[in-house]
């Protein structure tokens, strides 16, 4: 004759928790996500990852876009006359110039990833910011061009997780914020 009972001495390969010995079970979520994989490290990983997806769309906007401005440039130089070539070599003028090209690329891909447009506002501040620190100093002769470029690109970075902490939430892929498009190695 068959039991109907469970046998509370085999455990129920069903439930991930049921693997864990009863001198376990009362532990916090943590040693259970340990047990049944990582879960505990994918809102990490989650916000890691899009700091670097936004970094590398950084660069690929400064790549992509920076010779843009130059054929712009050259374009309007034919059609009125002008020598506006010149002015993209300002410190102060190729900043801005640098910040809009990251923020385009950063931009499009935040949009691909379905972030509102507050996220990706927020975002690009953080790319002009830093830079809008240092032009008066510049413009007051207190800093070379080569500094302002130089620490508009490193507070850059900090910018941008200040940015990302302020919805630490959306960058960290948790449930019930907007649904993000996913990587396929995600499993959320």
């Amino acid at each position: 004759m068959t039991s109907t009972t469970p046998d509370s001495t085999v455990p129920d390969t069903t439930d991930p928790d049921a693997a864990v010995p009863d001198s376990q079970s009362t532990d916090s979520a943590d040693t259970r996500s340990h047990v049944s994989g990582t879960p505990r490290h994918r809102p990490v990983r989650h916000f890691l990852r899009h700091f670097a997806e936004m970094t590398i769309a950084m660069v690929i906007g400064m790549l992509l876009f920076g010779p843009v401005w130059r054929v712009l440039a050259t374009a309007l130089d034919a059609a009125s006359g002008l020598d506006l070539n010149p002015l993209l070599d300002h410190p102060d003028i190729g900043a801005l110039v640098m910040a809009t090209n990251m923020t385009l690329a950063m931009t499009v891909w935040m949009r691909y990833r379905a972030h509102g447009w507050a996220p990706v506002a927020e975002m690009g501040a953080a790319m002009y910011l830093p830079f809008l620190l240092f032009l008066p100093p510049y413009w007051m002769g207190a800093v070379s061009g080569e500094f302002l470029m130089m620490a508009g690109h490193v507070l850059m970075l900090p910018a941008m997780v200040l940015a990302m902490l302020r919805r630490v939430d959306e960058y960290s892929g948790h449930p019930g914020t907007p649904a993000l498009r996913r990587g396929p190695d995600d499993g959320c």
